[in-house]
């Protein structure tokens, strides 16, 4: 019953209109922001996985990547952040919303090398990516496998290994599987899976394919020690990935070993956020999160230091 109490609090906040407007009208979020509409959207078969996507808006390209048991409107509450001067790519994944699940397991490494097969065939040969939570696994390994393709990265509230979570976690979700889903069928997370995948029947196989996943006391530090880009790592500080943790894939990534030094000498490259007030179900509709994750992007954020102030 925690599992399901848990499933059901995390579905709630997956619960995200539908963004797509028939007749390619401009539809509309709460706050009067207004979302781009789609220019271009479709399905790009890649080893066997028949991959849906939606492009929205004009700009530099950002390739955007949802959660587990997720979709692309995960991103609706904050899509406008992103599409105000940027091209976004939005992709369901692997058994997620409009992708089939296709016949083979779902493993990030093997996702993070469709994706970039699938933007090439969509034209673009460098981008930026943004990845939550099972988004940011298959960022990660996106960025390590072609890090010639990736400008900037977002890991958004992922860890680099499976002990990476709090460990009261890992029980919980090593018991997903087939056998929740008659009991999730009133909640949001079937309801908007169900509102736009293709067959149905298959959410009792994702179940299983996503439990699996979870129990394989997976450690990708080798993928970490292949990223080259900038990378900006983002947490909630009421997330379920450990603080400890966090800090483990910061140092990894060169940050936190030591003080930046006065004329920023010592800066490492990469950035880290820990994001107020949020748990891990929250941090991917934050405000907060795409404003920080966009400054980054665009190759912003610094403030001026004491000297610079008075000109010197």
């Amino acid at each position: 019953m925690t599992l399901i109490s848990m499933i059901a609090t995390a579905a709630a906040l997956l619960a995200a209109p539908d963004i797509s407007v028939a007749g390619g009208a401009t539809p509309v979020v709460e706050d009067h922001k207004i979302i781009a509409p789609i220019v271009r959207k479709g399905r790009v078969p890649v080893n066997g996985i028949d991959y849906y996507y939606e492009i929205r808006g004009e700009g530099e390209p950002l390739l955007l990547l949802h959660g587990g048991l997720g979709q692309i409107e995960m991103f609706t509450p904050v899509m406008p952040v992103f599409t105000d001067h940027r091209q976004v790519i939005a992709v369901d994944l692997q058994g997620h919303g409009r992708t089939p699940l296709g016949d083979r397991p779902i493993e990030l490494p093997a996702i993070g090398a469709d994706l970039a097969v699938l933007v090439k065939q969509l034209g673009y040969e460098k981008l930026d990516v943004l990845g939550y939570s099972f988004g940011g696994g298959v960022a990660l390994h996106m960025a390590a496998n072609a890090p010639d393709q990736v400008r900037r990265l977002v890991i958004l509230s992922a860890p680099y290994a499976q002990n990476g979570f709090f460990p009261e976690m890992l029980p919980q979700q090593a018991a997903v599987g087939a056998g929740m889903a008659e009991m999730m069928k009133d909640t949001p997370m079937f309801l908007s899976y169900k509102a736009v995948a293709p067959d149905v029947s298959e959410f009792p196989k994702l179940l299983d394919a996503m439990g699996a996943l979870m129990r394989e006391p997976n450690d990708y530090g080798d993928a970490v020690a292949k990223l080259t880009m900038p990378v900006m790592l983002m947490y909630g500080d009421a997330d379920m990935i450990r603080p400890e943790h966090i800090v483990d894939f910061y140092q990894k990534l060169g940050g936190g070993l030591r003080d930046a030094g006065w004329m920023r000498e010592n800066m490492s490259t990469n950035r880290l956020a820990i994001l107020p007030d949020l748990t891990h179900y929250e941090t991917f509709a934050s405000p907060l999160m795409a404003n920080m994750a966009m400054t980054f992007l665009d190759g912003g954020g610094k403030a001026p230091s004491w000297a610079e102030k008075l000109g010197k």
